[in-house]
């Protein structure tokens, strides 16, 4: 196979935002698999990118879920690294509490169920709550798009913690990723970069502040910025004949 591995996002690359891929998608993924080497990266544990991929794991060969922290290729653990043992137990109840405070005091919509979520490496913090339906998900991106919840909540996140070296990424439609510094999708690179002469990623949040955006960005990468499954399809197309796959 070509020296080229082609490396993707989920939400709103391979899938509409936390929905299941559709049939079409399968097909090309698993199409594209049979002619190079594929990865998948996002910032979900490995059972919500999984349950997105319909159980379909075979499409590619490398899976680096919670962006890499935990790496897989195939059925071989790479690695895996652990936030709590990075920055302490102290540290970490006392940033889980000051956001459980936070919402608190936020008036939205709707709110629901599981505001936090504690990760192997990183905590996903979830105003509206992740038990919310997908009508009340749509409702809250909507809200959010006009009143800035996030935003202003990663603001007052870096005024608390200015010394805890911190990223924070706005992915997907109702929540945000906190994390190391340096834990973010370009954690996966050091599985990969010494195995191919040219890494393809495609992701739809590539701005700034978006959780693709330092991949994309990346000296090590090609990235290409993509507007949902079909345009993942169209870029990935246009690269295969690019490179006469």
């Amino acid at each position: 196979m070509s020296k080229t591995i082609f490396l993707f996002d989920v939400d709103g690359t391979l899938t509409a935002p936390r929905q299941v891929i559709t049939d079409k998608m399968l097909d090309f993924m698993l199409g594209l698999s049979k002619r190079a080497n594929v990865g998948i990266v996002g910032g979900s544990d490995e059972c919500k990118i999984i349950e997105q991929l319909a159980g379909h794991t075979e499409i590619a060969q490398y899976m680096f879920s919670e962006n890499g922290l935990v790496a897989k290729m195939g059925n071989e653990l790479l690695g895996k690294t652990n936030i709590t043992e990075k920055l302490g137990e102290e540290k970490v109840q006392k940033f889980i509490n000051f956001c459980l405070s936070y919402m608190s005091k936020l008036k939205l919509p709707c709110k629901r169920g599981t505001f936090i979520e504690f990760r192997n490496g990183m905590i996903n913090v979830c105003p509206v709550g992740r038990s919310c339906t997908q009508s009340e998900r749509v409702q809250f991106n909507a809200f959010d798009s006009e009143h800035k919840i996030r935003e202003d909540f990663v603001s007052a996140l870096q005024q608390e913690f200015p010394d805890l070296d911190m990223k924070y990424s706005i992915g997907g439609q109702i929540s945000f990723d906190c994390f190391p510094i340096g834990w973010d999708k370009t954690f996966c690179l050091q599985y990969i970069e010494k195995e191919y002469d040219e890494i393809l990623f495609y992701g739809d949040k590539t701005h700034p502040g978006g959780n693709d955006f330092e991949i994309f960005s990346d000296s090590r990468v090609t990235g290409r910025t993509v507007v949902g499954p079909d345009s993942t399809m169209e870029l990935v197309t246009e690269d295969l004949n690019r490179l006469c796959l």
